[in-house]
Parts: structure tokens; sequence; C-alpha cells
């Protein structure tokens, strides 16, 4: 998960966003808490644009299993974040109302987010 991220760093869909400082894995829990958190707060005055999805399963054999027999079952599924990836867009916004936003949806995140703006996305190429 080292660099930056290969696609979703340029803003396509909104006006302001939450950009990931540093990578992680997201789940599918820690995403839609998010996206609870965004519609809940932007009610029906703007619209919300997720850049992620979790597509990546990750395994785990249960407790006290002996070793061989395949591969584990599926326990969660995850996005894999790097660095200046895009996570969240909104538009039909004002800047403060944005701000706000997305920093209750920071408090969701594992990871250091960073809001910017379409005009001065804030990230050297």
């Amino acid at each position: 998960m080292s660099g930056r991220s290969k696609g979703a760093r340029t803003m396509e869909f909104g006006e302001y966003a939450i950009v990931a400082l540093e990578p992680k894995w997201l789940t599918a829990q820690q995403i839609e808490a998010m996206r609870v958190t965004v519609s809940r707060r932007l009610k029906k005055v703007g619209r919300m644009f997720l850049r992620v999805f979790p597509d990546k399963p990750i395994t785990k054999k249960p407790a006290e299993t002996r070793m061989g027999k395949g591969k584990g079952n599926p326990e969660a599924w995850v996005a894999v974040i790097k660095r200046d990836r895009i996570i969240c867009e909104i538009a039909d916004v004002d800047e403060i109302t944005a701000r706000e936003i997305f920093k209750q949806a920071a408090y969701k995140l594992p990871m250091k987010t960073k809001f910017i703006k379409k005009d001065t996305q804030g990230l050297s190429a």
C-alpha cells in the first residue's frame, strides 16, 4: 500500500472532498458509517458521491484449527486506500457546511484525512 493512489486523485463530481493522507484498509462497516453520517447531515440539500468500494475479501481461519485444509472463510470486505485518494465528494452545499459534514465523517474513518475544494485541489501533481 506504499506510494500514492493510482486513481481517484482529482475531483470529478462534487465541489468539496475528503482525501486520505495515509494508507489504510477501509472496511465496509466504516464506509457505511461514514455514508450514514454524511447523508444525515446533508439532509435533502446536497449530493454525496462515494469514491470507494470494498472489493477485497479478508479471510480468516477459525480459532484452534490445525494447519492446512485450505483457506479460511471471508470475514470482511475492505477497500484498499492509498495516500491522496479521494474518499467522498459532496456538491450543492456551502463551504462551511461541507467542512462540518466532513469533520463528522472523518471521526468514522481510521486514518488522517484532509478537506479540499475543487478550485484549489491542495494536491501536488
